[in-house]
């Protein structure tokens, strides 16, 4: 991990060259030069361009793979709450041209500290304040020594809007997270150390960092999620949007096709699909009695990281729901013992 994010400080651009060009992500024409034969002008030869890769759907994670990642600005505004532990600071950052809200949690002390940035699950925009989302785990964590960096997404509180985020899936709140991270690092703040950071993801927040995980092999240095959604977007659509009668699948499809009319744009919005590029260890927490997102999910994407062989551990829990209550504590406890083991 220390050799990406040496690369990222020179440059996001190279780091994504390097991301792309090492995984295959492109169309393998970028990597290869000319043998000196080929190079050699002849009478007859003909000149030809150089073929260029083709350009990724806009809406999808190839596209999010290709595309070069700017966060930055992290802005630490009012103090919102002081404890005997910990300052929590109001704070924005810029999001590839957007501007984020969020708040802080920064511990006592001199550091540095090692840092996490949190992706909130689920929560009407209409309804959410600033910082909503895992206040348990909020509080927990900065108590034990970790800078929390909580992100409102795009659309949320005091961000700015993206109009079309809905209807592409909610894509840009995986831009959002990893941009949290580049902001939290490039802010080199004495309190921080940018050597050592982590996700940790609830439900929807999950599925943010699976995808932020197949984004951006390296940008961190190990992830963590409880209760996630599937990671096959279709799913989530079906439980929870379809029967509702939201009018937003019809736009959805309308726009990108439903699985049956276009199964490649679906394949190409599910990090499943790419999860060969996953470099972090990951940890995931599931109820067995989690009647939002099913176990079955986790179950099935954690198989889809084992036969790629990758680090993963799916933990689960005895009777407990969606949002985790008697087994919580033990849940973080071991979040924060692999945390430390990865993180140092």
């Amino acid at each position: 991990m220390r050799f990406w994010r040496c690369v990222a400080r020179a440059g996001a651009g190279l780091v994504l060259v390097a991301a792309v060009g090492c995984t295959g992500g492109g169309d393998g024409e970028a990597g290869r030069t000319r043998s000196p034969e080929s190079s050699r002008a002849t009478p007859s030869a003909t000149p030809t361009a150089t073929p260029s890769p083709t350009p990724a759907d806009p809406v999808s994670l190839p596209a999010l793979i290709q595309r070069e990642h700017h966060g930055s600005g992290l802005r630490l505004g009012a103090v919102r709450l002081r404890t005997d532990a910990y300052t929590q600071y109001a704070v924005t950052y810029r999001s590839n041209g957007l501007t984020i809200s969020g708040i802080m949690n920064v511990p006592r002390g001199e550091g540095p500290f090692p840092a996490l940035v949190l992706a909130h699950g689920y929560i009407d925009p209409d309804v959410y304040t600033t910082g909503r989302g895992m206040p348990r785990e909020q509080d927990l964590l900065a108590r034990n020594g970790y800078v929390v960096l909580h992100t409102d997404y795009r659309n949320h509180a005091g961000s700015d809007d993206d109009p079309d985020n809905d209807v592409n899936l909610r894509l840009g709140y995986t831009e959002d997270v990893i941009t949290a991270v580049q902001a939290l690092r490039s802010a080199a703040r004495p309190n921080v150390d940018d050597e050592r950071i982590g996700l940790l993801g609830r439900s929807m927040g999950g599925g943010v960092v699976y995808n932020a995980l197949v984004v951006e092999p390296g940008l961190v240095d190990a992830a963590v999620v409880f209760a996630p959604v599937s990671s096959r977007p279709q799913e989530n659509i079906d439980r929870f949007q379809r029967p509702e009668g939201d009018p937003l699948v019809e736009e959805i499809e309308a726009a990108h096709g439903t699985p049956e009319e276009n199964p490649g744009f679906w394949r190409r919005v599910s990090p499943v699909t790419y999860v060969d590029r996953v470099t972090e260890p990951l940890l995931v927490h599931h109820g067995t009695a989690d009647d939002t997102c099913p176990l079955a999910w986790s179950r099935s994407t954690v198989a889809a990281f084992e036969a790629a062989g990758k680090d993963v551990e799916l933990r689960t829990y005895a009777g407990e729901g969606h949002t985790f209550g008697p087994r919580w504590p033990d849940s973080m406890d071991a979040t924060m013992a692999f945390f430390e083991r990865h993180l140092g």
